[in-house]
């Protein structure tokens, strides 16, 4: 049995569902459903006996420590966190309780719990930390990629609040013990995305006729990872990596959002052409740059690669027509998380170009 904290966000619901469809061990997921939970992610579990979700709050004490008593895991991996940095730009104090505070309350929680474990259990037992690459803060064009051994840079209020989770997780180890690992990854894509992260925003609004709203000179490098690697890097490094060790995470892509822009313009002009036969691309909109965008981000993944002998299946080429078919084959999921509030946010945000 494992706990996942997040599992029905974008990238836990990913490795929820990659999990159960290679091993039978069990997981218990605790998602509070905040905006970006989704159950709908994780409709083909429903009546799987294998999958428990319990909605709560990972810094309800009471309730984790109920979860950890009644189904005694042997491990615990945090996906749950506030991601999204423009958000943190307008309202930093969510990601300030979500990240910081609830990453204290739970890595609290799982010590009580994992210093009673009898033996063999406590040896076996493991804490994985899901962060970001967004710790390093940001690269000039001629740096060497993120790596391990970078020293945190964090320049947005979510950058900040995952920089403190990760201080806090190494600190419960060298302080206490505690048998952690972290994985910092790069910008992740692929199903189940919301829709207000750059790639499925860009392929809603397309195909809405929208619109496509592009910070500033749309040149800001990221390193892009296909969620499905990244949840076989996180089942890898539970599996074999070193206790106490952090293991960046990146799929060697780094590409301008420009760049990922026209390649999803591209795509949906092969597999949905629009039927005056113009080109999506002429929705492109630029609109003024967030405050503090980091310029570049790149990962280096040399280390988990040379140690746990994982590296990424996906090409970006092969990833992002992955995704861009799953969003046209998956109509109603986007239909079911465009709600008002998502609307309304998207306004607020990019103004009346997105609207």
């Amino acid at each position: 049995m494992i706990l996942v904290t997040g599992g029905a966000g974008f990238i836990g619901s990913n490795f929820v569902l990659d999990w159960l469809a290679q091993s039978d061990e069990p997981v218990v997921n605790l998602d509070k459903l905040t905006y970006a939970g989704n159950l709908e992610n994780l409709a083909s579990l429903q009546g799987d006996a294998r999958h428990v979700f319990v909605q709560g709050d990972l810094g309800d004490r009471v309730l984790v420590d109920r979860l950890l008593a009644q189904h005694r895991p042997r491990a615990v991996l945090h996906f749950a966190a506030e991601s999204h940095v423009d958000r943190s730009i307008h309202g930093p104090e969510d990601f300030i309780q979500t990240n910081i505070v609830g990453t204290f309350r739970l890595l609290e929680a799982v010590r009580a719990y994992w210093s009673a474990l009898p033996e063999p259990e406590k040896t076996a037992f493991r804490f994985l930390h899901v962060s970001t690459d967004e710790v390093y803060g940001t690269l000039r064009q001629d740096d060497p990629p993120f790596a391990e051994t970078n020293a945190y840079e964090p320049n947005s209020p979510y950058s900040a609040s995952k920089a403190a989770s990760d201080h806090l997780v190494r600190a419960w180890h060298h302080t206490y013990g505690l048998p952690v690992l972290t994985t910092n990854c790069s910008n992740n894509y692929g199903p189940y995305h919301f829709p207000e992260k750059l790639i499925p925003l860009m392929i809603v609004n397309a195909l809405a006729d929208k619109p496509l709203p592009v910070y500033g000179d749309g040149m800001q490098v990221r390193d892009w990872l296909y969620v499905k690697d990244h949840c076989s890097a996180i089942r890898r490094v539970l599996e074999a990596g070193r206790l106490g060790e952090t293991y960046n995470v990146g799929g060697w892509n780094e590409k301008p959002n420009l760049d990922i822009v026209h390649t999803v313009c591209t795509l949906l002009d092969e597999l949905r052409p629009k039927a005056d036969g113009s080109s999506y691309k002429a929705q492109i909109t630029h609109v003024p740059d967030r405050p503090g965008h980091d310029r570049r981000y790149a990962i280096d993944a040399r280390k988990i690669e040379r140690e746990l002998g994982w590296k990424p299946a996906e090409t970006f080429e092969t990833g992002i027509r992955k995704t861009v078919q799953w969003y046209l084959d998956h109509p109603e999921w986007v239909q079911h998380v465009q709600n008002g509030s998502y609307r309304d946010w998207v306004h607020k945000q990019y103004g009346a170009v997105a609207a």
